[in-house]
């Protein structure tokens, strides 16, 4: 199945209009094989942030992110075989939070598959995600392609446990993005062993897809896109011939290769990295940063949101981004140089050697 000249409107049946549909970030992924009937397509929605306010008051701009996120794949032609989600459902990880977005989650016509984020997670260490979404990190098969969700949000014990007087300021803590106090992700030694021995019984031809919220490699310490063990992870998936992280969290484009593993960033429904100033009626809700960040491009202030699609059909991403406030671009892996490239944005010259891009 060969994907020509996809669209907005072709993609999105029945919406009002190109632009209305470019707003959000559903991500679509398509997997295409030789034989049709196990061709298939999931979607994907990432980092909500749903923040309560007092007694029924939400922030309007994060619960409509997400309302319109999940009409809008409702509304995908064709229909995607399930949804996933990739964590940071709240803000703050509380009951009303968490409540509130999986209200909004249950609207959603397909099977949904949820990972934890760390403002999912470190008020009740996911306790009542539990009670909502089951594990913390599973695996499953579907049509030829094998998925594995991971909790790449945890980290040390001492941090987690005996350093912060209660669990409203561990959170408080984490959920600082370029917060000092703040700790670096990890898988952790348990999940990797289950990962080692759920990977043991998967063919090497099989197609490996890892959900995480974090990247799971190590970008830029300073605001927490930084997974510690990231190598002993990729270490476990080394063995496969196609591997592929898709990963939320960072709220913007990023790509990579590493070996034989493809990463993909995709976008939060919620607001875009770093968040504009412009956003004056949310202004006192936006997490502070204490180290400014410049955009790529400052006259496009939203140029990081918007939704993606991604075609698996040669068993690597090839990843176009419906931008909405600037030129869509592909990312696309290269089997000539092993790695993803952007061959309009990206220069000859930064195409030599593998690296990050963001």
């Amino acid at each position: 199945m060969k994907r020509n000249h996809l669209n907005r409107r072709d993609f999105l049946k029945g919406a009002a209009s190109a632009a209305a549909v470019s707003t959000l970030p559903v991500t679509t992924v398509e997997l295409a094989f030789a034989d049709p009937a196990k061709s298939f397509s999931f979607a994907y929605i990432s980092d909500s942030h749903i923040q309560h306010v007092k007694g029924d008051q939400f922030v309007n701009n994060w619960d409509r992110g997400l309302i319109r996120a999940v009409a809008e794949t409702n509304m995908l032609r064709p229909k995607p075989d399930f949804v996933m989600f990739g964590g940071d459902l709240a803000q703050l990880g509380t009951k009303a939070e968490l409540d509130h977005g999986a209200e909004m989650l249950a609207k959603l016509n397909y099977p949904t598959h949820c990972l934890l984020g760390e403002h999912d997670y470190y008020l009740d260490l996911g306790e009542y995600w539990s009670e909502l979404y089951g594990p913390h990190w599973y695996s499953f098969d579907h049509k030829g392609v094998h998925f594995v969700v991971l909790n790449s949000i945890l980290t040390h014990d001492e941090w987690t446990f005996e350093r912060w007087p209660t669990p409203e300021q561990r959170m408080l803590e984490m959920a600082g993005l370029d917060n000092p106090n703040g700790s670096p992700f990890m898988v952790g030694e348990k999940q990797r062993a289950w990962l080692a021995t759920d990977l043991e019984g998967v063919a090497k031809t099989t197609p490996v897809v890892v959900f995480s919220h974090s990247p799971i490699q190590k970008i830029y310490k300073g605001w927490n896109f930084w997974t510690d063990d990231a190598e002993q992870v990729q270490a476990l998936l080394a063995p496969f011939n196609d591997a592929t992280v898709i990963y939320g969290h960072v709220h913007q484009i990023q790509y990579n290769q590493i070996g034989n593993i493809s990463f993909h960033a995709v976008m939060a429904t919620a607001w875009p990295w770093p968040y504009p100033q412009s956003y004056a009626q949310a202004e006192t809700y936006l997490p502070k940063l204490t180290v400014p960040m410049n955009r790529a491009d400052p006259f496009h202030e939203r140029d990081a949101t918007g939704w993606q699609f991604i075609n698996l059909e040669t068993g690597r991403v090839a990843m176009t981004y419906q931008l909405n406030n600037n030129t869509d671009r592909t990312v696309a892996y290269n089997r000539e140089t092993g790695r993803p490239e952007d061959t309009t944005f990206q220069s000859p010259e930064s195409r030599i050697s593998p690296q990050i891009h963001y």
